[in-house]
């Protein structure tokens, strides 16, 4: 029997279907290697992948999915570290299109632990990442992807509001189809403008997740319970409300889950989110029930929130699971 080439085993890799296919934010991220002290003040930082979505699909790919990203970078530096470091920690860059009209964007922040991390985006007049027109994707792969991973950013400006709605189509609501609710008012207009939009997209996908502000633009409502139901009253199958210091709430149509937080010793929670993002794509691929879903969801929120960096700090399946099962047996012995 011939021995196969690598070519031929890396063709029949990019054929696989992919587990987890997300579209969203990528960039630089510059974080204060000094904890507590502002920008002006800072003597040196250290330099990471950033971008929600690129995010999400590192800590997807970190607990052993097949994982892809649809992004841009600039042709620049940074634009050839985000594809090479999305390679390094298990990515599958090549949805990851270059563009020679906006440079890659850099994202700076302070640290004021526990929880004050104020962040400063460098993406104008515009970023690569929100020039993904349809006519680049790949819908074939948007279709078979076991999940696919979308972000309220994306829809703040054209081409790449287009774009999304595009692959949501090509999609046809099928089961797994995520909208992370990330608000980030700098990028919009005005918050009602948000609001149409996430509208418009709540009726394409099956997942929606989102703290309560977040909620507060997708449907008007902050109560936990009352922001699901309304989620699922657009037809949302599973509406997840993060809750802070109260922990996380699931709903579906038939059963309600809510799950305490995890104690840890805060050093930057950002990319916490990010991380819970993976975690629950990681549940969601297992079919997991609910309960442990979100337990385990909020561990690895955790342990990125305990951690300096986010990308390079995505916790493994092993770490998860250990703090997860711990909270577990901790309620019990309450």
């Amino acid at each position: 029997m011939q021995a196969r080439t690598r070519e031929s085993v890396l063709t029949d890799q990019a054929n696989q279907r992919l587990d987890v296919l997300a579209i969203g934010r990528s960039g630089v991220d510059i974080y204060p290697l000094q904890v507590g002290v502002g920008l002006e003040h800072v003597q040196s930082f250290g330099k990471f992948l950033g971008g929600s979505a690129a995010n999400v699909a590192v800590a997807a790919a970190r607990l052993g999915n097949r994982t892809a990203l649809i992004s841009g970078a600039g042709d620049d530096p940074f634009g050839r570290f985000v594809r090479s470091e999305l390679a390094r920690l298990g990515v599958d860059n090549r949805y990851v299109a270059i563009h020679d009209e906006y440079p890659t964007p850099v994202t700076f922040c302070e640290i004021f632990p526990p929880d004050d991390f104020p962040l400063y985006f460098y993406r104008k007049p515009s970023a690569p990442d929100l020039q993904i027109t349809p006519t680049e994707l790949d819908l074939d792969a948007v279709r078979s992807a076991r999940l696919y991973w979308s972000t309220v950013t994306g829809l703040s400006e054209e081409p790449s509001r287009s774009a999304h709605f595009a692959a949501w189509s090509a999609r046809g609501r099928a089961p797994l189809t995520v909208l992370d609710l990330d608000y980030r008012p700098m990028f919009w207009a005005s918050a009602a403008d948000a609001t149409e939009q996430v509208q418009q997209a709540l009726s394409h996908v099956t997942v929606a997740v989102g703290n309560r502000e977040e909620c507060q633009i997708a449907v008007g409502e902050t109560n936990p319970q009352k922001a699901a139901d309304a989620l699922l009253d657009l037809g949302v199958q599973l509406a997840i409300v993060k809750q802070g210091p109260r922990g996380v709430l699931g709903k579906t149509k038939h059963s309600s889950v809510t799950v305490p937080p995890n104690e840890v010793d805060v050093v930057n929670g950002l990319g916490a989110g990010d991380s819970f993002g993976g975690s629950l794509i990681h549940g969601l691929l297992h079919d997991w029930p609910l309960e442990k879903t979100l337990r385990y969801a909020n561990a690895a929120g955790a342990i990125v929130a305990s951690r300096l960096e986010c990308s390079t700090a995505m916790p493994t399946a092993a770490e998860v699971a250990a703090l997860a099962e711990q909270t577990a047996v901790e309620a019990v012995n309450v």
